[in-house]
């Protein structure tokens, strides 16, 4: 199943940032345009290998579809322009392996495609998610047939020192104080700590089972900022993580994230490389945007209302 993967890192290399604007012309708000640096659709498989999805972006960085392939497209639009989206779920919750539908890329040398998160001093992921299934899925690399994954990944990029489960920006659902939640988590030194921020309000009522959500999370390596949004509206929440985990003190400035390409994208689980299952979903997603600024809060509710 490995193939794939490393076809489509080949073809990302390849594309350059050449993706035209029009190609996402009536689904996302022009401001974004300009830092839209990967989007994915799931309506426009690769042609010669379905099992590999164009980016609409403007770095041209495709992206497999693990393990499912085609079948990962399902007819269930997030919204009315929208007519595919990708189902992603545990196949075998019983057994360790890694045969769990996920999407993503992964490079120990780094992406090239992804550069402009490089150096970045902000980050921004947005799309649609919708729970299909049960969540958090069991931990199939545990021999407790009661244990569960702590966490269910949505969607993320990889950090430049990445295993393939390390991020520099992530929209997840983890264990905050022993209790799931909504999370925008982010890492600005390779290797360093990570910040969290955890939404408040009960994940349940955030993602209810079988309705389309519209996430997103927003990143700042210089200020520290970061925030998360539902349907177009900022979410109450709390940093986690006390003190300065990225050493945003002192010199120099501005802050940035570490000068390396990132490993890769991760969407639905852990390790893209499809090496093992690791916090899969039983999920939908739709329409993700990976940005390299922090998308202003009018622009995340003009987004939503642009799809309505």
């Amino acid at each position: 199943m490995r193939r794939p993967l490393v076809l489509g890192v080949a073809l990302a290399f390849c594309a350059g940032l050449a993706a035209p604007a029009q190609a996402t012309f009536g689904t996302v708000l022009p401001t974004l345009y300009r830092n839209l640096v990967a989007y994915y659709d799931f309506e426009h498989p690769m042609r010669g290998n379905a099992a590999l999805e164009q980016d609409r972006g403007r770095s041209g960085t495709a992206l497999s579809l693990i393990n499912g392939g085609a079948a990962m497209r399902v007819r269930d639009g997030a919204f009315r322009r929208s007519r595919t989206s990708l189902q992603l779920k545990q196949v075998n919750p019983t057994t360790a392996g890694n045969d769990d539908w996920k999407a993503g890329l992964y490079s120990e040398t780094g992406v090239p495609t992804l550069r402009p998160f490089n150096g970045a001093r902000q980050a921004s992921i947005m799309g649609w998610v919708k729970m299909t299934g049960q969540n958090p899925a069991p931990n199939s690399n545990s021999a407790n047939p009661d244990d569960l994954y702590g966490a269910i990944g949505l969607a993320g990029v990889l950090s430049g020192d990445s295993n393939g489960h390390a991020v520099r920006a992530l929209l997840e659902l983890i264990q905050v104080d022993g209790e799931l939640k909504l999370v925008a988590l982010a890492r600005r030194v390779d290797g360093g700590d990570s910040q969290t921020f955890a939404a408040a309000e009960e994940w349940k009522k955030l993602l209810p089972d079988g309705e389309w959500v519209f996430l997103a999370a927003t990143f700042d390596f210089d200020t520290g900022a970061m925030a998360l949004y539902r349907n177009g509206k900022p979410l109450m929440g709390r940093y986690v993580v006390a003190g300065d985990p990225w050493k945003l003190e002192g010199e120099p400035e501005p802050d940035l994230a570490s000068a390396t390409d990132p490993r890769g994208i991760k969407i639905g689980g852990s390790y893209p490389q499809n090496t093992r299952e690791g916090n899969a979903c039983n999920c939908r997603v739709d329409s993700l945007m990976f940005l390299d600024r922090a998308v202003r809060p009018w622009e995340v509710a003009a987004q939503h209302r642009f799809t309505r």
